[in-house]
């Protein structure tokens, strides 16, 4: 295969505001200490920092032509990841988001720019075949390819590919999840599990793990700081957090924790090897600003994975 992944996804930059000072209020102004752009959007951060542990990457994605689009580009081609079948558009800008962090927490604003016009047209579905792997996330992101999202998934499980998803969050609220016709082609669900309670409106981890069962295969639970949890063949492992006592912010934690459980899942290795390491990759993410800085490269988490752990 000439790719190990390709993503389906949406695209924007990160303009991240540290160590704010308050909430901000209407007609009142606010200070932050720091403030950076990067690449944002949890598709593209998972393809950025599953391409910086190792393995081979492609995107299929839409952004504007124009200099938030010129960076996103640039910086996946960076990191090893092929954009050559992300489409860049003159009719629409690309999408922003504005992030405010509080400790562990933040408070973000999205512009969806060009995320809003991606879709099934834009998907050149011949050439799926070239990767072992398929990557969907931000379904409510998404609106021009929300009703594909099934049979994409479809179409790869046919093609003979392995499949995971993360749905992230709903910005409007509705959770409007269409999980029955979609979670039967995905190999691997990972949302958070603030997520998988809205999506099942359950009221309880054990509630939406029991509404469910009938369509998971694997099932990766996120749970911040409490660690995470996997469902597999009707057993439920828990598994504690690497905790960072000094998080510089927590951004692209959960795209980060994706990265390293399907990199690991690639590789062949064991459900507990995979979940383990997606764990890691979770904490290593928390300890630089933006999704993808502590994943410039390989050997940087390697290095900063031995200094903590001696792994």
């Amino acid at each position: 295969m000439k790719y190990d992944v390709v993503v389906i996804g949406e695209l924007n930059v990160d303009i991240i505001f540290n160590k704010v000072q308050a909430l901000p209020e209407v007609g009142k102004e606010k200070l932050a200490q720091q403030m950076m752009v990067t690449l944002g959007s949890s598709s593209a951060i998972f393809a950025n920092n599953v391409s910086s542990l190792g393995a081979k990457v492609a995107f299929i994605g839409k952004v504007g032509k124009d200099a938030f689009g010129d960076y996103v580009l640039k910086a996946l081609t960076s990191s090893g990841v092929d954009v050559s079948m992300v489409t860049q558009t003159e009719k629409a800008s690309t999408g922003a988001t504005v992030i405010m962090n509080f400790g562990e927490d933040r408070a973000n604003l999205t512009y969806p720019g060009a995320m809003d016009s991606f879709s099934i047209e834009n998907i050149p579905l011949e050439k799926l075949k070239l990767a072992r792997h398929l990557h969907i996330s931000s379904y409510f992101l998404q609106p021009g390819l929300r009703k594909h999202i099934g049979m994409l998934f479809s179409e790869a499980k046919k093609l003979g590919m392995t499949t995971s998803f993360d749905p992230q969050w709903d910005p409007y609220e509705r959770w409007d999840l269409d999980f029955e016709n979609i979670l039967p082609f995905v190999d691997i669900l990972l949302p958070n599990e603030s997520e998988l309670l809205k999506f099942t409106s359950k009221s309880s981890l054990e509630e939406a793990i029991e509404t469910l069962k009938q369509y998971i295969h694997i099932l990766l639970v996120k749970r911040g700081n409490k660690g995470s949890v996997a469902v597999s063949n009707g057993n439920i492992i828990s598994r504690p957090a690497y905790l960072n006592e000094e998080v510089v912010d927590a951004i692209g934690a959960g795209d980060s924790f994706n990265a390293g459980f399907i990199f690991k899942f690639l590789q062949n290795a064991p459900l507990e090897i995979c979940h383990e390491f997606g764990n890691l990759t979770g904490y290593i993410s928390t300890t630089a600003c933006g999704g993808i800085e502590a994943f410039i490269s390989n050997d940087d988490f390697v290095q900063s994975a031995q200094k903590r752990f001696g792994l």
